[in-house]
């Protein structure tokens, strides 16, 4: 069936039929599973989809639109099915439990008609579902959320019955309740419900291209566009057909990633002579950052793949980044760095309004096995920093296993490391975001006047002769 209600065509596109419109919400589904069921980060699930770049483009942003949609209010769509259900579904029923999620995405959070995403999801079923009997089951799961929509939508945030604890994971949400107690974990899972805005890293000439791209100004030179609305079908330029984007005048990067190079680079952010080494650089945004200050920058990351895209980058914005594949912990083919930067693999829970597969992709094995590499690397930074030389350690994670216990974990290995304390001013006056301990901790409900910041952590330390 065609969708109603749908935006006009882009140019050049020929009008969808309903085998269209079923087959976006097909490859929707099978995104859904990947993630879900085969336990895929939705970068690679979406890099990898061979029928994806089929669809013409209103159709892959609306695929795009709605597996992340569904993953970012996947607790709470679970607690919705989970009272229109009158017993669990079987673990053989896997396709049929995603179909009901995205079906309920479509109409309590992307506000799609409710007969199209109803018909769309009972067809989908017959197709994929495996039983027939479950159509009838998922026309009425879904027609009774339709009906009942502003019944479902009372514990969204703003309702007053919105909590965390529906949003997220339970080991996740005990974990930042622990650390930074309810009002502040609530708040970030609140966070973690919004569209995230689009931050660029320019190079120069900030008020052009604020015009140019139609953003605002932020503090310390980021420039953000607002997010593109989910309930709108109407595509969004794509990145790279942005003014400036072929000419390297800009890269994208959120303003929280930005802000570990910045404390390097100091209030004339020249690094000009400095050799630099960037330990995990993929995909490339901090060793850009450091290109740009003028650094002799070596970039290292073990994964050629990862790599490659890190160098793609640094053609495009015509900057000179010594490349290799390595493994930072073992290399040893260079010392005395100046700077070495320490971006740590992590489970990256403070990026989870951009990526929100992270919430039910990451456990807490995860926070302990990448705990254990994060000490190796950081032993690594040691050995391969010249005496007075400086190590800044950074993780997108808001676990506090990967953060500060590790800095301190650190200090009492390294005798010979010393903390330099971050002061408000070299985070141009963002008080809230310097720690006690003289640390960056940013959230993700910090600056929501603003539109909001990923999760970072970041320590300044220096080696002692």
């Amino acid at each position: 069936m065609k969708e109603p209600a749908a935006p006009p065509q882009n140019p050049g596109e020929k009008p969808e039929s309903g085998s269209v419109v079923l087959s976006a919400r097909a490859v929707a589904l099978e995104l859904i599973e990947a993630v879900l069921k085969r336990r895929k980060p939705l970068d690679e699930a979406l890099g990898e989809h061979r029928d994806l770049d089929r669809l013409v483009n209103r159709d892959r942003q609306f695929v795009r639109a709605l597996v992340t949609c569904t993953l970012r209010h996947l607790g709470q769509i679970d607690h919705v099915l989970a009272q229109c259900l009158e017993k669990p579904l079987p673990a053989r029923a896997s396709a049929i439990r995603n179909i009901l999620r995205l079906g309920t995405a479509q109409t309590l959070f992307l506000k799609t008609p409710a007969h199209a995403a109803v018909d769309t999801m009972v067809t989908l079923a017959g197709k994929r579902g495996g039983e027939a009997g479950y159509k009838g089951l998922v026309n009425a799961v879904l027609r009774r959320i339709a009906r009942e929509a502003d019944t479902f939508r009372q514990f969204a945030p703003g309702s007053g019955n919105f909590t965390g604890a529906i949003s997220l994971p339970d080991w996740l949400w005990q974990s930042w309740v622990k650390t930074y107690g309810v009002r502040q974990a609530t708040q970030i899972a609140i966070a973690h419900l919004e569209e995230p805005p689009l931050d660029f890293t320019l190079r120069r000439d900030p008020d052009h291209w604020a015009k140019m791209l139609t953003g605002t100004l932020l503090p310390g030179g980021t420039l953000r566009r607002p997010a593109h609305a989910p309930d709108n079908y109407r595509p969004s330029p794509r990145v790279e057909d942005l003014p400036g984007y072929a000419e390297g005048m800009w890269w994208v990067q959120d303003l929280g990633a930005s802000l570990p190079v910045k404390l390097l680079a100091g209030p004339t952010g020249n690094l000009a002579g400095l050799r630099a080494l960037d330990m995990c650089a993929a995909p490339g945004g901090k060793s850009a950052q450091l290109a740009l200050a003028g650094a002799q920058v070596t970039a290292l990351d073990r994964s050629r793949k990862r790599l490659d895209r890190v160098a793609q980058n640094m053609k495009r914005l015509r900057f000179s980044v010594d490349c290799e594949v390595a493994d930072a912990a073992l290399w040893r083919k260079a010392k005395d760095f100046d700077i070495v930067l320490l971006d740590a693999p992590c489970t990256a829970t403070g990026t989870i309004r951009r990526h929100p597969d992270v919430a039910w992709l990451k456990d807490p094995r995860d926070v302990e096995k990448l705990s254990a590499t994060q000490d190796s690397l950081i032993t690594a930074a040691v050995q391969l920093v010249r005496d007075g030389g400086i190590i800044l350690y950074c993780t997108c994670s808001l676990q506090p296993e990967e953060g500060p216990e590790r800095i301190a974990a650190a200090l009492r290995r390294h005798p010979n490391l010393a903390r330099i304390p971050i002061q408000p001013n070299e985070l141009y006056g963002l008080k809230e975001l310097v720690t006690p301990d003289g640390d960056l901790r940013s959230l993700p409900s910090h600056l929501a006047d603003l539109g909001g910041i990923d999760g970072f952590y970041a320590a300044r330390l220096v080696k002692r002769s």
